[in-house]
């Protein structure tokens, strides 16, 4: 992976925002909601990068957790 986004990743983002707005609308609970968008961004790397590729993406979203990066994001309203 090279460190310049790609052009519509800022569109993917929009994207993946409404749907997790969707599911707490829905009432689905954050760690279920979580799991599925992990489990299909998984699905979705294993169709185009190698193993060793995917597992330098978690390393990186394992440092950034870490970090103490994601606590700096604003939280979910309760539900």
């Amino acid at each position: 992976m090279d460190d310049e986004a790609p052009e519509d990743l800022s569109h993917a983002g929009s994207v993946v925002d409404k749907a997790i707005e969707y599911m707490m609308e829905q009432q689905i609970a954050p760690v279920s909601a979580a799991s599925a968008l992990l489990g299909g961004a998984l699905g979705l790397l294993s169709r185009s990068m190698d193993d060793r590729a995917i597992a330098g993406v978690l390393r990186q979203a394992l440092a950034s957790v870490e970090a103490g990066e994601l606590r700096q994001l604003p939280s979910l309203p309760k539900r």
